[in-house]
């Protein structure tokens, strides 16, 4: 087996997973309409704690696998991937990030910022693992669905979504490789131009003369340099909501997200349910409750 045999067994692994139940929290089921209607509000709140134990037993849900002696996957915490399968015989070690999506979120808050440049050998995939409580908003974690794709596509819709010079910039992390592991950099940021703080026409000028090629992205320290070039130059700001995952419009990413929300789930869609919980109809929340007492 190759690296890519070891990524494609661990991919079927995965999304096989589809209706387990992970045993690392389980919510009690609500004593009253009242304390259900409260646990509605706040469920969204355990997700963050819920999606950082459910990365955790992926890896152990992983080692159930007879890898025929050639490795294990260990967790790296706080490394780069999540769970790297730590083997002698297999190079590159593969790897797999892993983001759980809580699908009553508004959005997918997870974040993929790690630069493109890591993806080079293409060892590396991306879990995004779909999950709500088995009762909607009581009982164990259920995982809804997994979707396992390369994170070298994500990284590059990414680059492809976002950077849009002059007016979107995307940078590279300084180099670190004299760094011990611990202290390098591995993630990209995104960088917004301030159109009320500086001269629009001036600052188009100053990329039009790159000629049309040089829009595109790239991570050379050449490009990177003469973004910095033009960073230097006018006036940007850090953008904090850069590199969500539901914001880079990767097709595949697009195509589960649809399929997850309209998956029928105790009477009705994720979405249906999702759009309940949200809204300020207090009568329409509490007949859905009652379905699930």
């Amino acid at each position: 087996m190759n690296t890519r045999d070891i990524l494609n067994a661990a991919k079927e692994e995965l999304t096989s997973l589809d209706s387990h139940l992970i045993d690392v929290l389980d919510i009690k089921r609500p004593t009253s309409l009242a304390y259900a209607k409260q646990l509605a509000k706040v469920i969204s709140k355990l997700s963050p704690l819920l999606g950082n134990m459910i990365e955790f037993s992926t890896v152990d849900l992983l080692n159930k696998h007879d890898w025929n002696n050639m490795g294990e996957w260990i967790r790296q915490d706080p490394g780069f991937p999540d769970a790297l399968f730590k083997s002698n015989t297999i190079s590159p070690n593969p790897g797999i990030e892993i983001k759980a999506w809580f699908p009553f979120a508004t959005e997918i808050t997870a974040r993929f910022k790690d630069s493109i440049t890591i993806f080079s050998q293409d060892n590396i995939d991306m879990a995004l693992i779909a999950w709500l409580p088995e009762n909607v908003i009581w009982g164990k974690p259920k995982i809804i669905d997994v979707l396992v794709v390369s994170g070298k596509s994500v990284a590059e819709a990414r680059d492809a979504h976002y950077h849009r010079p002059p007016d979107y910039l995307v940078f590279e992390p300084e180099d670190t490789s004299n760094r011990t592991s611990n202290l390098q950099q591995t993630n990209t940021n995104g960088y917004k131009l301030q159109t009320d703080k500086c001269d629009v026409k001036s600052v188009i000028e100053f990329v039009e003369k790159w000629g049309e090629s040089a829009l595109e992205y790239s991570p050379t320290p050449e490009y990177q340099q003469r973004l910095r070039s033009l960073y230097g130059q006018f006036v940007y700001r850090l953008d904090t909501n850069y590199a969500k995952i539901d914001r880079i419009e990767h097709k595949e990413i697009e195509k589960f997200k649809t399929h997850v929300l309209n998956t029928d789930f105790h009477g009705m869609t994720i979405k249906q349910w999702s759009n309940i919980f949200s809204s300020k109809d207090e009568a329409k929340l509490e007949y859905a409750l009652k379905t699930l007492l």
